[in-house]
């Protein structure tokens, strides 16, 4: 290992901007000078946590959405 992933880790961007890259890349819409700014400062252990996070919420919204629609009565 050269010690890359060390140096990676210890990237201080803000979890915003890291919440943001995520966000896009849900959307599967970003620039590539972006996507390089990006892999150059963000901490990829944020990067994964938040992406966790975000599918966790997507799959509860996507839920509680059919629970909705299904006790609505508008699926009938």
């Amino acid at each position: 290992m050269s010690g890359k992933l060390p140096d990676a880790v210890q990237r201080k961007a803000p979890f915003l901007q890291t919440l943001r890259a995520v966000a896009w890349s849900f959307f599967g819409i970003r620039k590539g000078s972006e996507y390089r700014k990006d892999v150059s400062q963000l901490n990829p252990v944020h990067v994964v946590l938040a992406g966790v996070a975000a599918a966790a919420v997507f799959v509860v919204v996507l839920v509680v959405l059919v629970n909705w629609v299904i006790a609505s009565g508008v699926a009938a």
